[in-house]
């Protein structure tokens, strides 16, 4: 579904990305990983618009989709999440869902003076769309609470929700763990994979919590310096030589032997 092609994003000196290449399959759960200033997150941005990569093509479908805008990118069917939730804190959860959906008539100062029928006709749909979701993610409880003030894990939640709005094709999902607590992440984990298994969803996620992503993700990316380091299952990546030195900046042939000459 999407194909990332020698990708290349460079800040005058810095080379955040540095000839990135990779394939996210569709209806695949794909991981990306790494060490802090890999480059993923700034590769999420050029894939999802941000920013315009100093080289390399990124392609959705076979469609050349190289820095298109956001905006572009959703009418698309892409949609991404942030590390940080970007909730409308004064509205309700309900509300930020009725948010999503674009073009409503309802937007338009003309179109709710000269067609209130067809205004109300909309919102009806798109309520009971918000209704369905809420129902999916089992928030219910919170259907009508003030976003702001949501847990860290509740607005993660709400993020996962609002991409239901929509028809999305491929969700990117930034840290969707930062600061929520277990049993929460659980409860996202628990969506993320009923999306996938029920509803077709394809995702790519950035997550630093590899018990996380042994539990959701195949294949598993792995970034380091700007490229692509390796790739496989999340076992195969953990006990890949070339991602232990990377994480932790010793690999096995750097380990200590034993008496016997293995190493330990």
């Amino acid at each position: 579904m999407i194909v990332v092609d020698d990708i290349h994003m460079h800040f005058g000196g810095i080379r955040a990305v540095d000839g990135a290449s990779l394939t996210i399959e569709g209806g695949s759960i794909t991981g990306l990983i790494g060490p802090n200033g890999a480059g993923k997150t700034t590769l999420f941005n050029v894939v999802a618009g941000v920013y315009k990569p100093t080289s390399g093509k990124v392609y959705l479908d076979g469609e050349d989709i190289t820095g298109l805008a956001p905006h572009e990118l959703f009418g698309k069917g892409m949609l991404r999440t942030f590390q940080l939730a970007h909730e409308f804190s004064t509205l309700t959860v309900r509300e930020n869902l009725m948010m999503v959906p674009g073009d409503q008539s309802g937007e338009s100062l003309l179109g709710a003076w000269l067609h209130p029928a067809k205004v109300r006709e909309e919102d009806s749909e798109i309520r009971r769309k918000a209704n369905e979701v809420i129902e999916f993610l089992e928030i219910s409880h919170v259907a009508d609470e003030l976003a702001g003030n949501l847990s860290g894990g509740q607005k993660k939640l709400l993020e996962l929700g609002r991409t239901m709005m929509v028809d999305a094709k491929i969700v990117f999902l930034d840290e969707v763990g930062a600061g929520v607590n277990r049993t929460l992440l659980n409860t996202v984990g628990d969506a993320i994979l009923r999306l996938n298994k029920e509803r077709g969803y394809t995702f790519c996620m950035i997550e630093h919590d590899m018990d996380f992503i042994s539990r959701l993700c195949d294949p598993v990316i792995v970034m380091a310096e700007g490229t692509v380091l390796a790739e496989g299952t999340a076992e195969e990546v953990k006990s890949n030589e070339e991602v232990i030195e990377a994480y932790l900046g010793t690999g096995l042939k750097n380990k200590p032997k034993s008496k016997s000459g293995a190493a330990s």
